[in-house]
């Protein structure tokens, strides 16, 4: 097993790890809408969701994998009512590649987020 660090994202917030590769499997952490300098970013669902989108992109490529070999995502959302805005973001990034895909309403999330995504990728 191969731990995944990487600068470009934030770091974990907890003890755990940004994401892990076993075999060609990465499996991220949550990623959450920290700046890679740990700040939270404000404002919508919309904007939430880019950064953690920028974070998936920033340890997949530490991890020798991309956005376009990513097989599964796990989207936990705080309000439901939010799901057409978060799936508009999620269509910018995987607009031909639609990997599975599982999304569940949440009671909260760490640092009280509006989203947040995990991902199953293959490594190149």
């Amino acid at each position: 097993m191969n731990i995944v660090q990487t600068s470009n994202a934030p770091a974990a917030i907890g003890p755990y790890s940004q994401g892990v590769v076993v075999n060609n499997l990465f499996f991220s952490s949550g990623q959450i809408p920290l700046t890679a300098e740990g700040v939270m970013v404000e404002g919508d669902i919309k904007a939430q969701t880019h950064q953690v989108f920028k974070n998936l992109q920033a340890v997949l490529e530490a991890a020798g994998a991309s956005l376009e070999t990513v097989v599964k995502a796990t989207v936990f959302i705080k309000n439901m009512d939010e799901f057409a805005q978060l799936n508009e973001v999620y269509a910018e990034y995987f607009n031909v590649h639609k990997p599975a895909r599982s999304t569940v309403e949440v009671a909260r999330l760490p640092k009280d987020a509006l989203v947040e995504i995990e991902v199953v990728a293959l490594v190149k």
